[in-house]
């Protein structure tokens, strides 16, 4: 089981209005999530079908609510549009590989942790780079806007060139076409990205904790709780493991 992370904090002693029960009365939970990351959050261009860790996650919160995971509107988000979207009411919730920092937490409650990351760096097989040692003065690391990783990378490797993208699309293909040597993320992301592409490979141990959170609206206390009851039920009758295992195939 995973272990918990801080419980939401109160803004102002002021509660924000019953979300469980605007959600009921909608019909529907709409949660914001990827679709640019393959295996958590991910559009399929042909079928346009979005389907991952993360979605599978956003469908057992809407059964838990409804009894039926299909009362659920999935909007697309990026780790620069996500906080804005909850802020103003877009959507319910973000369940996006969203990283709890102290920051964050300013803005969004989170929910308790429900998947444990950690940064790592995604390369083409036979690069020189092994590790996040490799990473040299002038070595292009390309990463997201938005993303924890921007300012992990320039702290880990601070003579490093980083170029940052939109999406992580984006980001993959300007490694594929040379832009960069290297590209850094939250290794759930990357194993994604190798998984598309068997010419590319993770390198090195992860060098960050990067534990994921619900994001939900500040101070939204009453229906954080209810999230974290929903996950610590998910995690004790089997279905977090069953979501977990069907996606995520640790390299």
């Amino acid at each position: 089981m995973l272990s918990a992370c801080g419980s939401a904090e109160k803004t102002g002693g002021k509660e924000s209005k019953d979300t469980l029960s605007v959600i009921k009365k909608r019909g529907k939970l709409v949660v914001g999530v990827k679709y640019d990351t393959n295996l958590f959050g991910y559009k399929d261009p042909s079928s346009g079908k979005v389907e991952g860790f993360d979605i599978d996650i956003a469908k057992a919160l809407a059964k838990k609510i409804f009894g039926d995971e299909k009362k659920l509107e999935l909007k697309e988000v990026t780790s620069k549009t996500r906080v804005q979207m909850l802020k103003n009411g877009d959507i319910d919730a973000i369940i996006a590989t969203m990283t709890i920092t102290p920051d964050r937490k300013k803005e969004v409650n989170f929910s308790d942790v429900y998947f444990k990351a950690g940064q790592s760096l995604l390369v083409k097989k036979g690069s020189k780079i092994k590790g996040i040692d490799d990473i040299k003065k002038g070595t292009k690391v390309l990463a997201v806007k938005g993303s924890t990783s921007v300012q992990n990378i320039k702290d880990k490797a601070p003579d490093a060139q980083v170029l940052e993208f939109e999406n992580y699309a984006e980001a993959f293909t300007a490694l594929k076409a040379g832009k960069g040597e290297a590209l850094t993320t939250d290794n759930s992301i990357l194993y994604g990205m190798a998984d598309q592409d068997s010419n590319y490979t993770l390198v090195g141990e992860p060098f960050t904790d990067e534990p994921y959170g619900i994001a939900l609206k500040k101070g939204d206390n009453k229906f954080t709780k209810y999230v974290n009851t929903f996950i610590k039920e998910i995690q004790d009758n089997g279905d977090y493991d069953k979501i977990k295992s069907k996606w995520i195939k640790e390299q």
